[in-house]
């Protein structure tokens, strides 16, 4: 169906009495007689009077209920003709609200409160509404087809393997799925919904804010498959259970759900950390026997570039985010005029939720506790490791790494390849192939660039050079740091032998896994590490790369070409550089406590100060969301009400990390020159 379909007045599915006639009439081929399934008398009455049927209890009389259910047959049958993309719910409120487990819940909460039954109805009754999705076929097919356009007009293609979408639909094995696909902008959930839609697939049930529910774009979404939540309703036992109930009504239906794990976009680029609120839902409906099981698809949705790249970097310099509104929509639809590329979709293993949740563990007992932290970040890895590295993105991590000049076309191939060697050996998604990433890549990508301001190019007589600029380092950063988590373990290894080395201490394997060991817990708020012993032995299984351990002495003999080219400088200056401004900040302090938010705009303040002084080198550093991070990392260590003595132990700690850090950029930059010179002089 075309867009222009759709657009015309009236729903094409629904015609009203004359264009029925007069399509009979004239296009009969268009008519269909449907035929449900039939049911014995005998099953629907048992049905109806069961503990979880609809008996007089509710109100709902047996009449009632068979005339649903024939509806309902309809629709399933309807759906085979239609597609399984127009499955949604028909009858919410007499499926769910007049449920026995509804209103038993309502007349708990009565009583709990202290309120009339028929109030407390009233007000779950408003709260459905405010929540539930309503899914109109008609409207399905206007947004898609307004995707569609939106996607054309911004983006060259939508790049995803359909085997892998319905290997997530055969592992769930009829079970209710939830994708969590990852989120990096508000295109996210309408590009995830146009590949179901084109392939024919069961729409979603995507939990949105209740921000995303305003004048026309609000509706339009409620009924394309959106279900609004409020940011917060901790207090609101009332709101809790009707959103509990709707959930476990959507998985007994086994209808599917999606949600953003991260719980907001993500502003630096770099995975953030997973919220546990729907998940916990999830799992304790489970835990009910609700479902039978739960299968978790991780979903990767990637972009070679975005519109948002500008106001991300603007709210990262402490600029507030822009209100949600009809005039931020248009404003957001003319941003798609510039052509970001090509959006990358990645579906990853389905992770069913009974391999790590039992059904009789308490989730809140010291037993039970980690079990959603455990399952939220297995899904938060493997979202890591199906993002695909972009030309972009690669190239982005080359400019990035020369903070004071910029580089040629030739030059930056030249620093991509040892990290396209890195990519190949270790066999890590690409949206590309790696072994014949050409010159003609890498300009391309550089002019991309370039035309959406990310980088500057120079003209000049001989060359074209390409840099990136102090205001523009966040917006590429944000491009860089989509990869950097295939880059962060060699990294902090290759720190980790220059801690041994400038300490004149033993390179021992043990030494060095001891060494990253306590680099993993400095970051361990800034990116996804496996346990102690996993990533131990992940530590040893890279650090076999770099040399041969001395059977006699047990020490290790470095070979620093296969280190090469330094990773370390490139992937966690701008994390600890971030930390070491917080540590500064709260020195400053003296012994005063700071609160979180207070910290956050001294920090900035700090930061700017510490960059203009050449303190710190990067300006990515200066930014609230690696803030953040730090100041969870202060937190955690309790110097937010320390001491200034603690508070100066732990800036010296990261400033001898940052020290090692130039000594390894200066050795990096050594080794360059003199490469340069050979060249020169062959």
């Amino acid at each position: 169906m075309r867009l222009i379909d759709v657009l015309k007045p009236g729903d094409p599915r629904d015609p009203n009495p004359i264009q029925q006639s007069y399509i009979l009439k004239r296009h009969p081929d268009r008519c269909r007689i449907v035929v449900g399934e039939p049911a014995r008398r005998s099953v629907l009455e048992e049905r109806w009077s069961s503990p979880i049927g609809r008996g007089p209890v509710d109100g709902t009389s047996l009449g009632e209920y068979v005339a649903i259910q024939a509806w309902l047959a309809l629709e399933r049958a309807e759906r085979t003709i239609r597609g399984q993309r127009y499955k949604v719910p028909v009858f919410l409120s007499e499926d769910l609200f007049w449920s026995r487990p509804f209103q038993t819940g309502v007349a708990k909460l009565a009583v709990e409160s202290g309120k009339p039954v028929k109030r407390m109805e009233m007000r779950t009754k408003r709260y459905l509404k405010e929540i539930a999705a309503q899914h109109s076929p008609y409207v399905i097919d206007v947004v898609n087809g307004i995707v569609s356009k939106l996607i054309t007009m911004a983006h060259q293609s939508v790049e995803y393997s359909i085997d892998d979408l319905l290997d997530v639909y055969t592992e769930a094995g009829g079970n209710p799925i939830v994708f969590l696909p990852s989120h990096k902008s508000n295109f996210d959930h309408l590009v995830l919904e146009h590949v179901l839609y084109e392939n024919m697939l069961p729409l979603n049930h995507t939990a949105g804010g209740i921000n995303m529910n305003f004048f026309l774009v609000g509706p339009l979404l409620r009924r394309s498959g959106i279900f609004f939540i409020r940011r917060s309703f901790k207090e609101n036992e009332p709101y809790k259970f009707v959103l509990r109930q709707y959930l476990d009504y959507l998985l007994e239906k086994r209808f599917t759900l999606e949600w953003f794990i991260e719980g907001g976009r993500s502003r630096s680029g770099k995975l953030r950390e997973p919220q546990l609120g729907m998940l916990s839902y999830v799992a304790d409906a489970y835990q009910r026997g609700i479902a039978d099981d739960v299968a978790l698809a991780p979903v990767s949705i990637n972009y070679d570039q975005i519109s948002d790249i500008s106001s991300y970097a603007a709210e990262q310099r402490g600029r507030n985010k822009e209100s949600e509104s009809l005039a931020w929509a248009i404003k957001f639809i003319l941003g798609l005029r510039h052509k970001n590329g090509s959006i990358h979709l990645r579906f990853g293993q389905a992770i069913m939720m009974s391999e790590h949740v039992a059904r009789d563990i308490d989730l809140q007992s010291p037993d039970g506790r980690n079990v959603l932290p455990k399952l939220a970040f297995e899904v938060s890895n493997a979202i890591n490791d199906i993002t695909p590295i972009t030309s972009i993105s690669l190239v982005t991590l080359a400019l990035l790494s020369q903070e004071n000049r910029g580089l040629t076309l030739t030059e930056t191939m030249e620093v991509l390849e040892p990290f396209l060697d890195f990519v190949i050996e270790r066999d890590l998604p690409t949206t590309f192939d790696p072994a014949v990433f050409s010159v003609e890549d890498v300009e391309n990508a550089l002019e991309a660039l370039v035309s959406s301001g990310v980088t500057r190019r120079t003209d000049g007589l001989t060359d074209r050079v390409y840099a990136i600029g102090p205001d523009e380092r966040l917006a590429a950063a944000y491009y860089r740091n989509t990869i950097i988590h295939f880059f962060v373990v060699a990294g902090i290894i290759e720190l980790a032998i220059g801690m041994l080395a400038i300490d004149e201490r033993p390179l021992t394997e043990d030494a060095i896994v001891e060494q990253t060991l306590r680099l993993r817990d400095f970051l361990k708020f800034e990116f996804f590490f496996p346990s102690s012993r996993d990533f131990a032995v992940q530590v040893r299984s890279e650090i076999e790369r770099y040399g041969a351990v001395d059977q006699s002495t047990g020490i290790m003999a470095i070979n620093l070409d296969a280190m090469r080219p330094a990773k370390s400088p490139i992937v966690l200056r701008p994390f600890l550089e971030a930390y070491f401004v917080v540590a500064e900040t709260l020195v400053v302090l003296a012994n005063a406590p700071v609160t979180e938010d207070e910290l956050k705009e001294l920090c900035l303040r700090m930061g700017n100060q510490l960059l203009a002084e050449g303190i710190i080198e990067t300006a990515e550093a200066v930014s609230t969301t690696l803030f953040a991070s730090g100041i969870k990392a202060a937190a955690n260590r309790g110097l937010l009400s320390g001491t200034r003595a603690e508070r100066s132990a732990y800036a010296e700690e990261l400033e001898e990390a940052l020290g090692v850090l130039n000594l390894i950029d200066a050795e990096e930059d050594l080794i360059d020159a003199e490469a340069n010179v050979q060249t020169a002089q062959a």
